[in-house]
Formats: structure tokens, C-alpha cells, sequence
């Protein structure tokens, strides 16, 4: 499948009820909690409804948590993990201010072990963030048929502002090929705007054997 390089994000059928997907929207308003929600997750979060796969949704280095706690308010379980305890604080307050039930896991991704269960993630979020020896783990711990979001930068971004650091930045088709034998439901590699960034997307599906 190939990629979508042009600007814009591929528009995805919404099923929630029109009056609930306002309601979680407003709820996360960028002028009431000062952080946008990621809209690639807005289009495609009708994916983490339903049992099947069962278990949790992993919001892997989730800093503020606003993705996590989005889903986790549509009554999705959802885990949101990071290694920093200020900001794991900071999301447990929002949620408690908003009545949203989630779990809260302080967790250095970037050691040598393995810190994800195998085959126990009904899903995986990952929003602005690459350590690519976790891409493995990644893989194995999402469930068969389970849904894989994840979006951050490419070796373009330097000419729009952080970061720089090649070791976080994206190679060209590097994340599409991670997940080629995985069911690609949506990518993307290109420039979005407000603010403008260079991201590659993806939008997968563990696949059943």
C-alpha cells in the first residue's frame, strides 16, 4: 500500500453517534486543557470499540495524556505510560478532574529489557516519540488483530523546528516498513499544518494467522 505524501489526513467513517463524538471532543477542547488532540487518533478511535481483542490500550510515552485520556472517556481501558513522574502526575489530575478512569504506569522505555507484555495490548498509541529498539516489542505486544496508531516526525522536520536529533526523526517509508506485513489501514508521510510539521502516520492491524 502506498503512502499518502500530499497535505491533509485521510477523512475515516466516524462511529460514534454525532451528539457523542461532540461531547468527547468538546470535553478535550484545545482552548479548555491548552493541548490539541492528536486528529489522527479523533478519525480512527472508533477502531478501539467493541471486545475484540480484548485487554487495553497502551498510550506509550503519553506526556500530558490528552490521546489516552480521549479514548479512556469513550470507556476504552487505556494505559498511559511514561518515564516522567511530572507529567504521569499531570495527566492523572486532568483525568480526575474530568471523572475519566484510566491506569497510570511510570516506565523508562529506553533500557535494555523488554518493559511491554507480549500479546496483551488491544492496542498501541504512539504520538511524537521514536526509540526505534522498541519498535520489536511494539510489534509483539499488540494482540492479533489488534490496532497499531502511531505518528512522529521524519528527517524533515529540522526545516520547521524540533527536533533536530536524526535519532528521533523518521527515515523515509522507515515506519511503513516496520508494519508491511500488517494490515495498513491508513498512512501517510508529508506535511501537516497549525503548526507546520513533517510526520509520518500509519494506522495498522496486527494480523490474524
Amino acid at each position: 500500500m502506498a503512502c499518502y505524501t500530499r497535505r491533509g489526513l485521510l477523512p475515516a467513517k466516524r462511529r460514534y453517534h454525532r451528539r457523542e463524538s461532540y461531547c468527547l471532543e468538546h470535553l478535550f477542547d484545545k482552548e479548555e486543557c491548552g493541548v490539541a488532540l492528536a486528529p489522527l487518533l479523533v478519525s480512527f478511535s472508533h477502531l478501539f470499540q467493541g471486545d475484540d481483542p480484548e485487554g487495553p490500550v497502551l498510550d506509550l510515552a503519553c506526556g500530558d495524556g490528552e490521546n489516552g485520556l480521549f479514548l479512556a472517556a469513550s470507556g476504552v481501558p487505556v494505559i498511559l505510560a511514561d518515564r516522567s513522574t511530572a507529567a504521569l502526575a499531570a495527566a492523572r489530575r486532568s483525568a480526575e478532574r474530568r471523572g475519566i478512569a484510566a491506569r497510570f504506569w511510570e516506565v523508562d522505555l529506553e533500557t535494555d529489557a523488554n518493559p511491554l507484555q507480549q500479546e496483551y495490548y488491544r492496542g498501541i498509541l504512539v504520538f511524537r516519540y521514536l526509540h526505534r529498539p522498541l519498535i520489536p516489542h511494539i510489534r509483539e505486544g499488540v494482540r492479533t488483530g489488534g490496532i497499531l496508531i502511531y505518528e512522529t516526525f521524519t528527517t524533515e522536520q529540522p526545516r520547521y523546528g524540533k527536533p533536530r536529533n536524526p535519532a528521533y526523526l523518521l527515515e523515509p517509508g522507515e515506519l511503513t516498513g516496520w508494519f508491511a506485513d500488517w494490515e495498513i489501514l491508513h498512512c501517510f508521510e508529508g506535511l501537516l499544518e497549525d503548526p507546520r510539521r513533517a510526520v509520518a502516520q500509519i494506522v495498522c492491524r496486527k494480523p490474524r494467522h
